[in-house]
């Protein structure tokens, strides 16, 4: 029996107009009714999570959710924190420098000052109205080198995005967590930090182990969650990557994939 369910959000819960259906609604309420713990673990702020958690009702007391790709386990309703790794101003600028050198945009996600890049571009528009995240425009090398960052991310075209990471220094994969959430979003966590070492923090918080774990994504962002889980479940929407580590394919997002998964493995359907 499945104790846990860890679910992406974007390509993975919501369809592409950023909708969950009633079938995946439908699928979590029964998983709920039993006993079994559902999360949302997305590399979204937690504000941009807020929509699906309040649809889900999942505000309680004893509701978590797991935000920038699980850099931050925290419990909803009060915000108490059950884990935190994150970034430094020293390390944006790092990724900044290297963003401008390669002639790619960045934005990051800071504890002072919300979401920040440099000078407008399309993708940091859409990052902000995906999670109703004002912009503001900010000198990377303004940061303090102690200032709190959740994350950062270079952005750009995905043709540009793919040719970029081809040259990143391997040392860099050292550093950081580096993590491709969707073709025009690369992404820089602390070394500490991916949604398998969240999902598993919060699992070892309720004393679940791994085989009781079932996580749910599409992209390389999920990749250490389905690695992780007891069932790794890839979305039919998947990368090739995460398809290929998942025990189980599902079907796509627009054909609610979340929910057949949930029938399949936790309610016997």
């Amino acid at each position: 029996m499945y104790k846990l369910i860890a679910l992406d959000i974007d390509g993975t819960l919501m369809t592409p107009d950023k909708k969950i259906t009633t079938e995946n609604k439908a699928a979590i309420d029964a998983a709920r009714a039993i006993g079994v713990r559902v999360v949302l673990v997305s590399g979204r702020p937690t504000s941009g999570m807020r929509g699906a958690l309040e649809e889900l009702g999942m505000t309680s007391n004893d509701d978590y959710v797991l935000s920038f790709n699980a850099s931050v386990v925290q419990q909803v309703k009060s915000g108490e924190i059950i884990r935190s790794q994150i970034l430094t101003g020293k390390d944006a600028k790092q990724v900044a420098k290297l963003a401008d050198l390669m002639g790619l945009n960045v934005h990051a996600f800071c504890a002072k000052r919300g979401l920040v890049t440099p000078a407008h571009n399309e993708y940091t528009d859409l990052e902000s109205r995906t999670n109703g995240e004002l912009i503001t425009l900010f000198d990377f090398n303004e940061f303090a080198d102690d200032d709190a960052i959740l994350k950062v991310m270079i952005i750009d075209q995905p043709e540009k995005l793919s040719a970029a990471i081809e040259k990143l220094p391997a040392e860099l994969y050292e550093q950081f967590t580096i993590l491709k959430s969707a073709p025009f979003f690369l992404e820089f966590l602390n070394k500490e930090s991916n949604k398998g070492i969240g999902v598993k923090a919060l699992a070892d918080y309720f004393s679940i182990p791994a085989e009781q774990v079932m996580c749910v994504g599409d992209a390389g962002n999920d990749y250490h969650m389905i690695k992780y889980a007891g069932m790794g479940v890839a979305m039919g929407n998947a990368t090739d990557d995460i398809k290929e580590i998942a025990d189980y394919i599902t079907l796509s997002n627009t054909e609610s994939g979340v929910a057949k998964a949930i029938q399949k493995f936790v309610l016997d359907v």
